[in-house]
């Protein structure tokens, strides 16, 4: 290991990546072919916001490091890569890897399980399936893997393989996770199998053992709720008010377009659908206004709120905000971020509706609602990365409160915000998709292209960033509307939640 190096692992452990970066680019520079090195420098990119240029280095390493595999036959490295790429949502990067690997050393478990993996996000399920009995054939006693076959004989249509494959799990001596795991896999495949009497039960048994997971206990519940009860009182019309009909600099760059709701909502099918549409470029899911927060919070230097900060930013913080974000967008998608129109999709930026109005009071937005109902049924069913938000749908009721406490906020929200905003019905998009999106694509300035109809085609051999990154791969369907009407006696113990906003949203009660 070079001294660039070590004082690159040095400046890693000492938390400073920005240092760490510039020692691993030293080392690069030493010894170019050094995958090592580019891996290394690869990952502190990424960690930097610059994943554009970070991906980069690391399909370089990659290659470097597959050279030296087929010389030596040990893939850990290459998997090891392989299983990075994943973490950064470079699925096609991490496929090349896994398929290499898999042809070095085909007794791999690793290679197998990533493999899968791999090719389950880019919805290439045959292929999915195929790698994943490769990988159980070779540890068959392991649970997790067990458990993934299920997952990918269930996409195949093998449902009734999946469900007595993960009652065998259940019999067994599972951890927590895998327990967790299983009852909600196995709710979904009864689910599809029209078992509707016996879902919840296992919902039920995986909101049990959540309590248990490491990565369920190291968030902070009482986050989220905090931060909008905070909101509520310091985003006054004043505040949010202050900078609209600023005549900002454009630079020939429109402001962006945010496209937002709750989760399960419909977010992802607009996103696939705008996408598809030659002027529009779509961020799925990415930090650019957590990243944005945290600046804001440097710049303050003192502790305080978000909208306290704000009250004390001049203009000059504000464009130099405006240009955080598009440098850190540009960092992340390079080019594409300067296509004619920018859609930042995050779901839960609906939090950071104050925030945005203040900084992009030019900027348009786009809600999607959903029945309310399916909604929180959606949620309860999805196993969701843990996060100070998804946390609270681990239980049905708290799925229930937590979605009454952000439809609030919004509906405070949008009698108070400044920018232009539409709200659109998952409902209407599924039901009268042309009427509703050459809506959308008017109020984004756009010119209706037909094209956009074949949403799915383009979405089938992409990394998307949702649960739902496998229904929106197929045509428009109308299943999930009304969904909830199969499990309705479900509902007593949250109906008096739900029902001022299924009354207010215009659903049948």
């Amino acid at each position: 290991m070079t001294t660039y190096i070590q004082r690159g692992h040095a400046a890693i452990q000492s938390r400073n990546v920005a240092e760490a970066a510039e020692w691993f680019e030293k080392a690069v520079v030493e010894n170019p072919k050094d995958g090592q090195a580019k891996a290394c420098l690869g990952q502190a990119l990424c960690w930097l916001g610059r994943r554009k240029e970070g991906i980069a280095h690391l399909r370089q390493s990659g290659q470097l490091l597959m050279k030296k595999a087929r010389k030596s036959r040990d893939v850990n490295l290459l998997l090891g890569l392989a299983e990075q790429l994943q973490f950064w949502n470079d699925y096609h990067g991490s496929l090349e890897l896994a398929e290499q690997a898999v042809r070095i050393d085909g007794s791999n478990v690793r290679g197998f399980q990533l493999l899968a993996l791999a090719y389950s996000r880019l919805n290439r399920t045959k292929s999915a399936l195929s790698a994943g009995r490769r990988a159980v054939k070779l540890a068959p006693h392991s649970a997790v893997l067990q458990i993934l076959l299920a997952t990918l004989e269930a996409a195949e249509g093998a449902r009734e393989e999946a469900r007595l494959r993960l009652e065998k799990v259940l019999k067994g001596f599972p951890t927590p996770e895998e327990k967790f795991r299983a009852h909600k896999e196995l709710a979904r495949i009864l689910d599809k199998l029209k078992a509707f009497d016996q879902v919840f039960a296992h919902l039920h048994a995986a909101a049990e053992v959540s309590g248990l997971l490491p990565e369920v206990r190291k968030q902070d519940a009482a986050l989220v709720p905090n931060l909008i009860r905070t909101y509520t009182d310091g985003f006054t019309a004043n505040l949010l008010g202050r900078w609209s009909g600023t005549g900002f600099p454009r630079n020939d760059r429109a402001p962006p377009v945010f496209l937002v709701g709750f989760m399960r909502s419909g977010t992802t099918l607009t996103q696939e659908v705008l996408d598809a549409h030659p002027d529009v470029f779509v961020a799925d899911e990415t930090d650019l206004m957590v990243a944005l927060r945290k600046e804001l919070d440097l710049m303050a230097g003192t502790p305080g709120t978000t909208p306290e900060q704000l009250a004390k930013l001049d203009l000059a913080g504000v464009l130099h905000l405006r240009r955080f974000y598009w440098n850190r967008a540009r960092a992340l998608f390079g080019n594409e971020a300067d296509r004619p129109v920018f859609v930042d999709k995050t779901t839960m930026n609906t939090i950071d509706l104050g925030l945005i109005n203040c900084i992009f009071p030019d900027a348009k937005l786009i809600f999607v609602m959903r029945d309310p109902r399916d909604v929180c049924l959606s949620c309860f069913m999805q196993i969701m990365v843990p996060t100070p938000s998804t946390v609270h749908l681990l239980s049905w009721e708290g799925t229930a409160a937590f979605y009454a406490q952000i439809m609030d906020w919004w509906r405070s929200m949008k009698t108070r915000m400044t920018l232009d905003f539409m709200e659109f019905r998952y409902e209407d998009a599924v039901s009268r998709f042309d009427t509703t999106f050459r809506e959308v694509f008017s109020f984004l300035g756009l010119s209706w292209n037909p094209a956009v109809a074949d949403f799915h085609k383009r979405a089938a051999g992409k990394y998307i960033n949702s649960p739902s990154f496998g229904q929106v791969a197929q045509p428009l369907y109308a299943s999930s509307v009304g969904r909830w009407r199969y499990y309705a006696s479900e509902f007593g113990p949250v109906s008096d939640i739900l029902a001022p906003f299924v009354t207010a949203f215009g659903y049948d009660p």
